[in-house]
């Protein structure tokens, strides 16, 4: 039964699960887009979301901790989210990302998606 399952498990264990996870919100605020499995883009946008959330309330030395503690691997992806991508959406109560589905990868079939910030 699946009653209650807060997250994809993405066939990866919990640790690579999570370096995944976080490789691709850095890729995804650096560039601005990330195109990977509709699966993926699910999870990374959860991720993401709270980020923004996060950054949103206030550029204090408590949420840069708190947000250096989810993704600790790159400085610069932390500054970019602080300064230029958080004071966008101020005034929005939710909903910084958009999936859009982008068809079927020949190899395997599989769902492909771009995930992208709402403008």
């Amino acid at each position: 039964m699946k009653h209650q399952k807060r997250h994809a498990k993405l066939n990866l264990a919990g640790p690579h699960r999570r370096a995944m996870l976080r490789n691709q919100v850095i890729t995804f605020i650096d560039n601005g887009s990330l195109t990977t499995t509709r699966a993926r883009a699910k999870e990374v946008r959860r991720f993401a979301e709270k980020l923004v959330t996060l950054a949103r309330s206030g550029n204090t030395f408590v949420n840069r901790q708190r947000a250096k503690a989810l993704l600790p691997y790159k400085d610069e992806s932390l500054v970019k989210l602080f300064t230029e991508i958080a004071p966008q959406y101020k005034d929005r109560p939710g909903g910084y990302t958009r999936i859009l589905l982008l068809g079927r990868r020949i190899s395997d079939t599989a769902e492909i998606a771009r995930l992208e910030w709402v403008s």
